[in-house]
C-alpha cells in the first residue's frame, strides 16, 4: 500500500525511531499507527532509538582475514561489560564476516548487507534492545594483499587494539611482529614520506619557537629542528621506531634483516577519538530510576 509521509513523521516523532524503520512498521501494519508503533516496540526499535544520543566509546575492534582479503572493524557499545559480552562479540564476528565478504566501502553500505538475521542495521538494532546498550558499527577498512605479500595481524587487550600489516615477504612471524609493534607503539604512518606536508610544517613552526625561546642561537636552529624532526619521525613513523623485540635494531633494520617490507598498515583502538563516558555505574542506576 501507498505510505504517507505524514504518517511516518508521526511515528518516526511519537517513536523516535528512523524514518526507514517507521515506513516499514507502517507497510507491515498496513498503515494502522497503533499496530506499527507495536511492531516496532516488537522489533526493540523504538527502545533502540532512545538511546540514540547516549556515548557509545567502548567496543571491540577485530580482524577478519580470508585468503588475501582481510578487513578490520570497530563496534562500539556504552560499556566495557557488554564488550565482553557473548551476544556482543558474535554481533562482531556476524558484521565482520559479513564485510569481508562484500566489496562496500562506507559505513552506510555495510549497514544495508544482508546478514542471516536481516541487515547488519537490524542486527545492531535488535541487539541494542536485547542488550540495553547503544551498540554502533564505527569504522571498517577492507584490506587487499598480493600472492607475494602477507597479512600480520595482533589484537591488543581482547580487542582493544586490533593492528593489520601487509608486508612483502612471506615470513608470517615477522610480519605479525611487527603488527605487535603497531600496536604498541602507535604509530600514525610507515614511512615520514607519508607524513602530511602541512604537519611536518606545524610541527616546525613548533619546534622553532621552543628553541626560540629556549634561547637557541639563529645559526644553530635550523640544525636543532633537523635533530628534533628526526625524533618527531622516530615516534609517528613505524619504520623509524626502535624495534619493541630488540632496542637495537628500528623496525626497517628489523624488516631488512629478514628481507621484508610493510606496504600497508591499518590500526584500530577502540573509542579512540570519542568522548568517553565519565558517569559511573551508581550514577546510571540512579539516572534510571529518576527517568523512571
Amino acid at each position: 500500500m501507498d505510505i504517507k509521509a505524514s504518517d511516518v513523521k508521526r511515528l518516526r516523532d511519537m517513536t523516535g525511531a528512523g524514518m526507514l524503520d517507521c515506513k516499514k512498521a507502517l507497510s507491515e501494519s498496513n498503515g494502522d499507527i497503533d499496530k506499527a508503533i507495536d511492531y516496532l516496540r516488537e522489533k526493540g526499535i523504538s527502545k533502540a532509538a532512545k538511546k540514540a544520543d547516549r556515548i557509545a566509546a567502548e567496543g571491540l575492534a577485530n580482524i577478519y582475514v580470508d585468503g588475501n582479503k582481510a578487513v578490520v572493524v570497530e563496534v562500539n557499545a556504552e560499556t566495557d561489560f557488554v564488550a565482553k559480552n557473548a551476544e556482543f562479540v558474535s554481533m562482531v564476528d556476524t558484521i565482520g564476516k559479513t564485510i569481508l565478504n562484500s566489496s562496500v566501502n562506507t559505513v552506510e553500505e555495510a549497514l544495508a548487507l544482508e546478514t542471516s538475521e536481516g541487515t547488519i542495521n537490524d542486527l545492531i538494532v535488535n541487539e541494542t534492545a536485547t542488550i540495553g546498550e547503544k551498540l554502533s558499527l564505527r569504522r571498517f577498512e577492507i584490506v587487499e594483499k598480493a600472492d607475494n605479500e602477507v597479512f600480520g595481524s595482533y589484537l591488543h587487550m581482547g580487542g582493544k587494539i586490533a593492528s593489520l600489516v601487509v608486508c612483502t615477504g612471506s615470513d608470517e612471524t615477522v610480519a605479525k611482529d611487527v603488527a605487535m609493534q603497531s600496536a604498541a607503539m602507535r604509530p600514525k604512518y610507515v614511512n615520514r614520506e607519508d607524513v602530511k606536508a602541512e604537519e611536518v610544517e606545524h610541527e616546525k613552526s613548533v619546534l622553532t619557537e621552543q628553541a626560540l625561546t629556549e634561547g637557541k642561537k639563529p645559526e644553530f636552529i635550523d640544525k636543532i629542528i633537523a635533530g628534533r624532526l628526526d625524533k618527531f619521525f622516530e615516534d609517528i613513523c613505524l619504520n623509524e621506531q626502535a624495534f619493541v623485540k630488540d632496542g637495537d635494531l628500528t623496525v626497517k633494520a628489523y624488516l631488512d634483516k629478514n628481507n621484508m617490507n610493510v606496504t600497508r598498515m591499518v590500526r584500530f583502538e577502540v573509542g579512540e577519538g570519542m568522548e568517553k563516558r565519565s558517569d559511573d555505574f551508581a550514577s546510571e542506576v540512579m539516572s534510571q530510576i529518576q527517568n523512571a
